[in-house]
Formats: C-alpha cells, sequence, structure tokens
C-alpha cells in the first residue's frame, strides 16, 4: 500500500505491481513479511510443544516426531533431505531422540546395512498427547474461520512445502 500523489489515500497494489518509490513487488514484500511473523512465532510454539513431550527435547526434534508419526520408519538420510538439513546434524537430533526413548533404530528389511527409525511407543505416546493439544489450539484461534477458508490455508501451506522441497539448484 502506498499514497497517491493526489489525494493522499492509501492506494492498494496488486500482486505484480512494482511499488514505483522501491522497485519491489508488494506482493512478495508482504508475504516475505507475513511469513516471517509466522516463522517466529511457529519456533516458539514447536519450542514450547518440544518440552511438553519431554522437557529435554530440543525445538527442532519436535519437527522429527511429526514426520516419524506421519510416514513411519525412515532412513536417516531420507529424513536429513526431507527436513533440508545435513546428515550430522540429523544424526545427533535422532541420538538425542534415542536416549530420550522417544525413537528406536531397527534394521531395515530392504537393506540390512542400513536402519530405520521409528516412534517407541513411549514416544508416540507423548507426541500425540502434545499434537492433540496444538490442534485444539488451532481450532479455537480459527474458531471465526470458514472451514473452506481452513482448507485452503492448509492447501496453499502444503503447495509452499512442496515447491520447497523441490529446490533448484540455482537457488530459485
Amino acid at each position: 500500500m502506498r499514497e497517491s500523489g493526489t489525494g493522499g489515500e492509501p492506494v492498494h497494489e496488486g500482486p505484480g505491481e512494482q511499488d514505483p518509490d522501491g522497485g519491489a513487488d508488494q506482493a512478495y514484500l508482504a508475504l516475505e513479511r507475513e511469513l516471517a511473523v509466522f516463522l517466529r512465532r511457529a519456533r516458539a510454539s514447536s519450542g514450547e510443544m518440544a518440552r511438553e513431550v519431554h522437557p529435554d527435547l530440543e525445538p527442532a526434534a519436535y519437527g522429527l516426531l511429526v514426520r516419524l508419526d506421519e510416514a513411519g520408519g525412515r532412513r536417516a538420510t531420507e529424513l536429513a533431505g526431507y527436513f533440508g538439513v545435513g546428515k550430522a546434524t540429523m544424526s545427533r537430533q535422532l541420538r538425542a531422540l534415542e536416549e530420550l526413548g522417544l525413537i528406536v533404530r531397527e534394521p531395515d528389511p530392504a537393506d540390512g546395512r542400513a536402519s530405520l527409525v521409528r516412534l517407541t511407543e513411549e514416544g508416540r505416546s507423548r507426541f500425540r498427547r502434545v499434537r492433540d493439544a496444538r490442534r485444539a489450539r488451532y481450532v479455537r484461534k480459527l474458531a471465526g474461520w470458514d472451514r473452506a477458508e481452513v482448507a485452503e490455508l492448509a492447501r496453499l501451506l502444503h503447495q509452499l512445502n512442496t515447491r520447497a522441497e523441490d529446490r533448484d539448484p540455482a537457488g530459485s
């Protein structure tokens, strides 16, 4: 939004329109701003939820629990690729989860040299209790939204995440 040169009233620029003062696409600037706020809040929330699962759980590890609950047993390299982190980072996070009794490693039936990581019953129980409480908070926060709007937000976030997985080597 900018002020027009005539009456000072705000002018809303549509997607793809350039701000004549800065040259930046206002739609992408707004997206960047809103994502920054969202991500900051999400990091804080993940820290709280991780501590609810286990007081010694790192905030970043909460996402691992989400993935393992959804996808079942996975190789560490597959998890590292999914989250876009290095093997060493993933190994450290998995070791911490294993020490807390939340995951276990088992031989991969498809390749005896590799192992699959899966949630323990204790890990699944703790995670689902916290996840269900989080879901209830979403329901309360979005109570004024139409269910179709919630579904559309989920669809758009899924599309954004899917495209982030398909990273272009050139970084575009």
